[in-house]
């Protein structure tokens, strides 16, 4: 099914801007916007929202752990590692 671009008037889409907007929304069908027979704009749905990549674990299998996490460091060496 691949129906034609609906094209309309600058002064329709002033007077019915929401309900077009509304309508591109549902049907996913642009609609061009003419200002004396010339095209001066292009309204379209939005693209499909990006699913943002999982962040936890993203670095799994890249670090290494050494040494002890559980048990506190000496002043002396927190004092040498600064």
């Amino acid at each position: 099914m691949n129906d034609p671009t609906e094209t309309i008037v600058i002064s329709e889409f002033k007077a019915k801007c929401l309900e077009i907007l509304r309508r591109v929304h549902k049907t996913g069908r642009p609609v061009v916007i003419t200002r004396r027979g010339e095209r001066i704009a292009e309204v379209h749905p939005p693209s499909p929202a990006k699913a943002e990549p999982d962040w936890l674990g993203s670095f799994a299998g890249r670090g290494r752990i050494t040494g002890d996490l559980v048990e506190p460091i000496a002043a002396d060496d927190w004092e040498a590692l600064r």
